[in-house]
């Protein structure tokens, strides 16, 4: 099969087309052929080494976590998914024209959705729900501050507070604020804005998908007890300011992602996409998507036609 390969550590010139051996499913486990797989931050920060600590490779390995496409195989013991149908999944390995992942990883796209735009949204629905349910625990009648809401997970989060009953503020930048109204959230505030986030109510929670100086002028805002979800790690000091603070990873679950898909399919939750782009031009999609494309970079492979 082809396959794009980080060969080492480094730039996107350790990006590498090559042959593979094609894979095969094993027990529970599901085969598609790749129509697309897009980029997320997680890519680069990998690829770059940045992440060797925490989350090391094997190299050679694939990249990319996001993946929609068609079935081609499934293994022993797999009955809700069969050849033929469109499936998306939070995978390992997704720049290739092959993956294979657990059966629980995948959901079926919805007939309405490209199968190509559906590689779009399982990292990032998947992480800014459990953001919100899973790592910040927001609870009817909860004030939670949604920082970097206008990104992919940002938007994922709103929404999925929102769902909870929640009384939700949308942080950005001050240039992002117009753009913000769109998201549905109560209130928007500009979090490099001193004065704007004075202004802001007194929080029960953060679900926090920036970190760094962002959350750091807001913690302030959390009543003791208070509780921080974060995506990027620990913010500095909130412990200390006897708030709970939850750092969490995202894991695969195909049945929520088929029902967040749906909300994407009927227009209640957007998540842009800004490019797509052959499977061959691997480099140029990290580099555009790393500089901040607006939106999501997909990958098209074999399918991206049908």
């Amino acid at each position: 099969m082809k396959a794009v390969v980080l060969t080492a550590y480094g730039d996107v010139n350790k990006l590498r087309a090559e042959d593979l051996p094609d894979p095969h499913p094993g027990p529970n486990e599901v085969m598609i052929r790749m129509a697309g797989a897009s980029i997320n931050p997680v890519d680069w920060k990998l690829r770059s080494g940045a992440l060797q600590s925490m989350m090391p490779l094997d190299l050679p390995a694939v990249l990319g976590r996001d993946t929609a496409g068609v079935v081609v195989e499934v293994g022993p013991g797999v009955t809700a998914f069969k050849v033929g149908m469109r499936v998306m999944g939070l995978v390992m390995g997704a720049y290739a024209e092959f993956v294979v992942a657990a059966a629980e990883a995948w959901a079926e796209i919805p007939a309405n959705m490209d199968v190509v735009d559906a590689a779009a949204l399982p990292l990032v629905v998947l992480t800014g729900t459990q953001l919100v349910e899973e790592a910040t625990e927001v609870r009817p009648g909860d004030v939670v501050l949604v920082t970097g809401a206008l990104g992919s997970v940002g938007r994922a989060a709103v929404f999925a507070a929102k769902a909870r009953g929640a009384t939700v503020w949308a942080g950005v930048r001050r240039a992002q604020v117009s753009d913000a109204a769109a998201l549905g959230a109560d209130g928007v505030v500009a979090l490099d804005d001193d004065a704007a986030v004075d202004a802001l109510p007194v929080l029960d929670c953060i679900a926090d998908t920036v970190g760094g100086p962002a959350i750091a002028r807001v913690l302030g805002k959390v009543h003791p007890g208070g509780r921080i979800g974060s995506v990027v790690g620990e913010p500095a000091g909130a412990m200390a300011r006897g708030l709970v603070v939850h750092a969490m990873l995202t894991h695969p679950d195909g049945k929520r992602l088929g029902e967040l898909a749906r909300a994407v399919a009927d227009g209640r939750l957007v998540i842009p996409i800004a490019k797509r782009m052959p499977l061959a031009q691997a480099r140029e999609a990290q580099t555009l998507a790393e500089h901040h494309a607006g939106g999501k970079v997909i990958l098209t492979g074999p399918l991206s036609a049908s």
